[in-house]
């Protein structure tokens, strides 16, 4: 009876490190580039900021919605590191961001802001290297 016990608690113990290990992974390879993390479709580049050698900050449009992703660059690629990415649409108080320990990108943050300036950027780091990109408001439409 102890052997089945045991064979039970871990079976149960490794579901259960399974189902965390999911859980607490990223959507890292869930895109294979900003286009995919922002939905595929009709998204396109608009504008991009690097920073540095570390990571790129992407900014996407379909048509209607705005998309940021931060993508970091190989090497970096792969190893978690703090990124985030964020979109400000100052005339209506709207902003949206993530950030976290990412080992591929941060993002996607979406919105429409139709006939609207928005304000976009990202970074990468903590310290050595902190890198940030803060747009000018623009891409008004």
């Amino acid at each position: 009876m102890g052997k089945v016990r045991r064979t039970a608690a871990l079976a149960l113990g490794m579901a259960a490190t399974l189902a965390g290990s999911v859980a607490l992974s990223s959507p890292a390879m869930a895109a294979s580039s900003p286009v995919e993390a922002c939905g595929g479709g009709s998204y396109h580049v608009i504008d991009q900021a690097g920073l540095g050698k570390y990571a790129t900050v992407y900014l996407l449009y379909n048509g209607s919605t705005n998309c940021v992703v931060t993508w970091k660059k190989a090497p970096y690629a792969g190893g978690t590191m703090r990124i985030s990415g964020y979109l400000e649409v100052p005339a209506i108080n709207k902003i949206d961001s993530d950030a976290g320990n990412y080992r591929y990108y941060a993002g996607p943050v979406k919105f429409s802001a139709a006939g609207k300036c928005i304000r976009w950027g990202g970074s990468y780091g903590l310290s050595d290297p902190f890198i940030t990109y803060h747009s000018p408001l623009g891409h008004c439409g």
